[in-house]
């Protein structure tokens, strides 16, 4: 039952939008939090910026930014961002609504966690985070208030919002800073450093240890004091023990980079005793693994903060200074209980060799920046198709074993294609080809809801710059005669450094800085651009490739299923259309316990060698061809008497009907299964046996 601790001021709005307001749950530095109600009668949390705020310009396109990168957080133990409205009078955000107590309260009614519980919330906040950052937002005031918890699991909430306060001038002056003293990693305190997820992680390790034990691991007498063990002292982890006490440490560290990454942080807690810690906890287990599936991103920052960092002039001058205003800090207070803001699988191991240090050169796990894809465009995969309609303001069909995109009578028009980020560093590749005399082909990238950069291929230049709902910005061109009316070309955009280079059939025709440091990942779009505003354009795109680079000590080879011979591979299967004969499938490696370890070298000593089957994934998302009757195979045939289920990365070997084997695969979405490819075309898809 809902509980409103306190009615609304006189001077309170009764409704924003759509939304009716019921009560107030609280208020901080940046504005109030309400308890609303949607017009679908579900219950969430609206917060209201300040009307101070609201006038500035500035802020208003930060937080509009920072919105826009807050709701590609997919939804591992966050708190959803739903709705919002920058341009409101007083702009606002709305979240869901997690009605339980926080962190912070039930350390307080019931003392310190410990076993079950304690790995829960570890692995809860952790994977939490590995959302956030794999969306490129960083939260910057991770705390027990921040996190809740909905049904005994962990949610965190209010990730993000606060660098839309502490990154515009005129809000932030020269002593102060966005967070709370005690969770603040030692770069928060610097005067010329950045501060990127790494920051996220010290404050992991605070939230775990304050979980364990009651108390900060810095803990002074005053904020100053605080701060200063933050930069100069080890911190107390007494009472804490076992492999958290190892991890916790290691995402104490002083210096950025010491520390693991979210990502990392996730795999090692997997890698603990989880099954046993999350037996009761079956989602929380499985938010946990789909956070870790979504992809790795390399070390290096997310995004730091590369606006002109207000300087503080001397470290322990800017402890006493920043710890005055710190002291009552928080971005969004809350009463008790309350809501706020708000996808290769490590099976158990001893924790020995990977809790202490960094792992040695040559034994790392292969990690992958984030998504690759693969797509022919020749038919309905990861892209869709758009039909015609009168008032349209385009279409994306799929014709001549090609993507066709088309504006009606509108400047541009994106297709819809796959949902997966890239971040850093990154390479585009398709065939392009010009269909209308008007017309542009077009590729964005790095697209945060309707932002991002804009590359359009014309047939008298080719241009690049930032695309804001239709707005481009900073736009660079270069002339070419490439695009002629009909012709194509292989085209590729090469991400590299923050700076991205065009290619047309392999030379070099423009580069261009990336200058915008709130879009450092997002989407890939393809669709078409009319040049001259009047009447169709179209363009047409083949054989699309996107691809993050693979960072890793022990590269991993996976089947190549697109090639000319035959191939097999056990993958990830996404989705099986038999009216468009197309399957998307991620290649996976099935292995043994001790295949694993010696693929990857590891000592045999190590847990994970004891394993039965261990998952390493790709990231690698391909749309296959499938033929009109492919062999569909079970291991699951009652009539059978366990004679179908074959070798282990075979798959099942006797048949089955396509109803059947569509509602497998609709029980078990993204299930395994074995793939047979001749010349790129799957032939046989087969139910995987797990054990």
């Amino acid at each position: 039952m809902l509980r409103v601790t306190r009615p609304l001021w006189p001077a309170d709005p009764r409704r924003l939008g759509d939304y009716e307001l019921l009560g107030r749950l609280g208020e901080g530095g940046m504005g109030a939090v309400y308890l609303g109600r949607g017009p679908d009668g579900r219950h969430v949390a609206v917060k209201v910026i300040r009307p101070e705020y609201a006038w500035d310009t500035e802020f208003r396109g930060r937080f509009r930014s920072e919105v826009n990168r807050a709701r590609e957080v997919p939804g591992f133990c966050t708190a959803a961002v739903l709705d919002a409205d920058p341009d409101h009078e007083t702009p606002y955000l709305v979240v869901e609504y997690v009605d339980g107590p926080s962190l912070g309260e039930v350390i307080k009614e019931q003392g310190p966690l410990a076993g079950g519980t304690l790995h829960s919330v570890a692995v809860g906040v952790a994977t939490a985070l590995a959302a956030i950052h794999g969306a490129g937002v960083i939260h910057r005031d991770l705390k027990p208030e921040n996190v809740l918890f909905s049904l005994g699991t962990p949610k965190v909430i209010d990730f993000g919002i606060a660098r839309a306060l502490e990154v515009t001038s005129r809000h932030t002056r020269t002593d102060q800073m966005v967070g709370t003293v005690s969770y603040m990693a030692p770069e928060r305190f610097e005067s010329d450093q950045d501060v990127g997820p790494a920051a996220d992680v010290f404050a992991w390790g605070v939230v775990v240890a304050y979980a364990a034990t009651g108390r900060t691991p810095f803990r002074g007498d005053s904020p100053a004091a605080t701060a200063a063990r933050i930069l100069t002292q080890p911190p107390n982890l007494i009472g804490l023990d076992g492999p958290l006490r190892d991890l916790v440490g290691r995402a104490l560290a002083k210096k950025p980079e010491d520390r693991p990454t979210a990502s990392e942080l996730l795999d090692l807690l997997l890698a603990t005793d989880s099954r046993q810690a999350l037996a009761d906890r079956p989602e929380l287990r499985r938010a946990a693994e789909a956070a870790a599936h979504t992809g790795r991103l390399r070390p290096d920052p997310v995004r730091t903060d590369a606006v002109p960092r207000r300087r503080r002039t001397a470290r322990v001058l800017a402890v006493a200074g920043a710890a005055a205003v710190l002291a009552g800090a928080g971005l969004f207070a809350t009463e008790p209980g309350r809501s706020l803001l708000a996808s290769p699988r490590a099976e158990p191991t001893t924790f020995v060799e990977t809790s202490t240090a960094p792992p040695a050169a040559g034994k790392a796990q292969p990690r992958v920046q984030g998504a690759s894809v693969i797509d022919r465009l020749d038919r309905p995969g990861q892209w869709k198709t758009t039909r015609p309609v009168e008032d349209a303001a385009g279409w994306c069909i799929f014709g001549q074993h090609r993507l066709l995109a088309t504006t009606h009578e509108a400047n541009d028009y994106q297709c819809t294609g796959p949902t997966d980020t890239f971040a850093g560093d990154q390479r585009i590749a398709v065939d392009v080809t010009v269909m209308t005399a008007n017309a542009c082909a077009v590729i964005w990238f790095r697209v945060v809801d309707q932002s991002g950069y804009r590359a359009s291929f014309c047939p008298k230049q080719v241009r690049i710059g930032m695309d804001n709902d239709g707005e481009v910005t900073g736009e660079q061109s270069t002339p070419s005669t490439a695009f002629r009316l009909g012709q194509t070309h292989r085209v590729a955009i090469a991400v590299l450094n923050e700076a991205a280079e065009i290619t047309v059939d392999g030379t070099a025709v423009l580069t261009a800085e990336l200058t915008d440091p709130l879009l450092v990942g997002g989407q890939v779009r393809l669709g078409a651009l009319n040049d001259e505003n009047s009447g169709d354009s179209g363009a047409a795109f083949a054989n699309a490739e996107l691809r993050s680079p693979t960072v890793s000590a022990q590269p991993v080879q996976f089947a190549d299923l697109t090639g000319k011979g035959r191939a097999e591979s056990v993958v990830k299967l996404y989705s099986y259309d038999p009216v468009a004969h197309v399957a998307v499938v991620e290649p996976v490696l099935y292995l043994s316990g001790p295949d694993y370890c010696t693929l990857l070298k590891l000592k045999q000593t190590d847990g994970r060698c004891e394993q039965e089957t261990i998952i390493v994934e790709s990231h690698l998302k391909v749309t296959l061809p499938v033929v009109t009757k492919p062999a569909l195979t079970t291991w699951d045939d009652p009539a059978s008497e366990g004679d179908c289920i074959g070798t282990m990365t075979s798959g099942g070997v006797c048949p089955i009907k396509l109803a059947a084997f569509t509602k497998w695969l609709k029980a078990d979405p993204y299930g395994l299964a074995a793939v047979t490819t001749s010349a790129g075309v799957a032939t046989r898809l087969a139910e995987m046996y797990r054990p």
